[in-house]
């Protein structure tokens, strides 16, 4: 065997070489060669830019639409192409799904939009890759919300029936005050003396020197009494009148009573007509009185008309996980390093921690300005 072997290779280096031929007819097409001939490079033109693969890599998938025979209705004949109208740059990771059996959610691109193409090459969105699936589920909601929102407000926008009656007449008024010029008036004519408690509270406190007859400089609150009294008593007449509509005219006045603005609302005019009552004990109307600090709440009431609250309101939303996480980062660094200085300062007199709890401001100070 060896012998035959040795025999053969002068011809096969004078072959190697061209001094010789070693056979007449060409080489036959490689068997591989073949299947790949067979099967056929696939041209895929998508609103004008061209994708090239091949026809196997397209059926690992039948039940899609570029794996099955549903394809063949977007073939053009005079090109020898499919031809898709749809976005080339989402396509491309359509494509990728098909080479590498990962499909992968481009955040750039519009959620809508993915979900549109996902839908139309019969892709279902379910096996996006676990590297991209939490960042489409919270595009998706976040865009679900959005949609939803806009809906609310196309309805509410639209033109007012005629079979309405007049409590419902009232209620999409304080909904929505653009459905007439009357419930506009009323919405500014509400802001505006929201916002004049709002400042008439923060002007009250402001020291506006001493009497004639007194040394101890007082507030305005105290010196000009008469005017803020009367000035605070038509604030609470308007949110009195503004909350009995509201309550008359809701579709459903326990949800309603049970609301979050309207808990503010009765917080915030609560403590005038229990200050009226209780005159005489300063101590129980004063820790009354304190509660209109909730009366600076109702100015988030407006964020029902302004987009750029709602979009603040949706990022917030968003980010809520990341931020509970950074703020129980922070309680755990603050508990730690208080408990660190109240054992490393306990064997001094002249220590101000007296207790782990008393060393939480310090560390908050130290952790939030110096770094």
């Amino acid at each position: 065997m060896a012998a035959g072997v040795a025999a053969w290779l002068p011809f096969a280096r004078a072959a190697a070489i061209g001094w010789m031929p070693v056979a007449s007819t060409p080489m036959p097409i490689p068997p591989q060669d073949k299947k790949k001939g067979k099967d056929g490079l696939i041209i895929l033109n998508v609103s004008g830019t061209k994708f090239q693969t091949w026809r196997t890599t397209l059926e690992r998938y039948p039940d899609t639409l570029l794996g099955s025979t549903e394809r063949d209705f977007f073939f053009h004949e005079e090109t020898n192409e499919y031809f898709f109208d749809r976005d080339p740059d989402i396509f491309r990771h359509i494509l990728n799904f098909y080479r590498t059996g990962k499909l992968h959610y481009p955040r750039q691109e519009c959620i809508s939009a993915y979900d549109e193409e996902l839908a139309f090459f019969g892709i279902i969105p379910e096996i996006i890759g676990d590297c991209c699936y939490e960042e489409y589920k919270d595009r998706r909601r976040e865009n679900a919300e959005r949609l939803q929102d806009d809906e609310e407000m196309d309805q509410s926008n639209d033109v007012t029936p005629v079979n309405l009656s007049s409590r419902e007449f009232l209620w999409r008024a304080f909904e929505n005050p653009h459905t007439s010029t009357l419930a506009l008036v009323f919405y500014y004519v509400t802001g505006f003396f929201i916002a004049i408690s709002v400042m008439a509270n923060v002007v009250e406190t402001v020291p506006c020197g001493a009497l004639p007859n007194r040394a101890k400089e007082m507030s305005c609150g105290d010196r000009y009494a008469l005017a803020f009294f009367c000035l605070d008593t038509a604030c609470v007449m308007i949110f009195t009148v503004e909350y009995l509509l509201r309550l008359i005219a809701a579709p459903s006045r326990y949800k309603f009573m049970k609301s979050v603005m309207s808990v503010i609302d009765v917080v915030a005019i609560m403590p005038y007509y229990i200050g009226l009552v209780m005159t005489d004990n300063d101590q129980v109307s004063g820790a009354f009185v304190t509660l209109r600090v909730f009366r600076v709440f109702r100015i988030f009431k407006f964020s029902r008309h302004s987009a750029g609250l709602r979009i603040l309101g949706y990022t917030l939303k968003s980010c809520a996980s990341e931020l509970g996480f950074l703020l129980f980062s922070l309680t755990m660094a603050i508990i730690i390093f208080a408990t660190v200085m109240f054992y490393a300062e306990k064997g001094s007199t002249a220590s101000k921690f007296t207790s782990i709890p008393a060393a939480f401001w310090y560390t908050i100070v130290t952790m939030t300005t110096l770094g």
